[in-house]
């Protein structure tokens, strides 16, 4: 189990659902761990007693990835307790089930700057850090970058957004020995999801099964997994990909 050991990691949106898993299934495989999140402190403190009850090295860092100054400082917090960076995750996300007709400018910006903004700032901080020695980006997207669906709009307006980042910045900086990948999720059991109306026995619930080849909803260790292979040496010739985790739901 050390596919990233000695390697240090920033998860954005840590502190629960896929965020969590991830910054879980990395610290597992030697990676020491900043948990960031931006208001679910005490959720950020439980993952990371988890890590280090395990024997693995975390730490929590508050930051709003839609804000520059808190981006600044997440990246030097990082840079003051493990003194490197290897891997960047965004996976910070808003996300609201919304008509078109209630797609005011606040939702919009609400959408746009935590899911496009905040991962151009964050890449940006970590390129960076990453120095010589390059590194690694996945940006967590989604199946609804490529089969958007009625009434997320906005949402997966910002998904294909982040795709596009995803190829352009894999061919800009990879002469810089950096790695950028997306992975798309399926339905996933999250909280957030739970929060959109996609709980345990909903119609949404039961479409997004129903359209899944697998039959079955996602759990957030699936998505984490396949995040471990992207950020490894076993991906060392993988970048600019689009890899859907989905179940079969979405085959591109």
């Amino acid at each position: 189990m050390n596919k990233l050991k000695n390697k240090v990691a920033i998860v954005t949106g840590a502190a629960k659902g896929i965020g969590a898993a991830i910054a879980t299934y990395f610290a597992a495989e030697g990676a020491s761990v900043v948990v960031n999140y931006a208001s679910s402190k005490e959720s950020a403190d439980n993952v990371v007693n988890a890590i280090t009850a395990s024997g693995g090295r975390a730490i929590a860092v508050q930051a709003d990835v839609a804000n520059e100054a808190d981006v600044v400082r997440l990246f030097a917090e990082t840079n003051a307790a493990f003194g490197t960076l290897d891997i960047l995750v965004n996976n910070a996300v808003y996300q609201q089930f919304l008509p078109i007709e209630q797609a005011s400018a606040e939702k919009f910006h609400q959408h746009f700057n935590v899911n496009v903004l905040g991962p151009v700032l964050t890449i940006q901080a970590a390129v960076n850090l990453f120095g010589e020695k390059g590194g690694n980006i996945i940006n967590i997207s989604s199946g609804a970058s490529k089969s958007p669906m009625a009434g997320v709009s906005l949402y997966s307006a910002t998904k294909a957004a982040l795709d596009a980042l995803t190829i352009a910045l894999s061919k800009e900086l990879g002469a810089k020995n950096i790695r950028v990948n997306s992975i798309l999720p399926g339905a996933t059991d999250t909280e957030g999801a739970s929060a959109a109306g996609v709980t345990t026995g909903s119609d949404y619930e039961k479409m997004f099964v129903a359209n899944t080849p697998l039959g079955r909803r996602g759990q957030p260790a699936d998505i984490a997994k396949a995040a471990v292979f992207l950020a490894s040496e076993e991906a060392a010739w993988i970048t600019g990909e689009q890899l859907s985790v989905s179940g079969g739901m979405f085959g591109f």
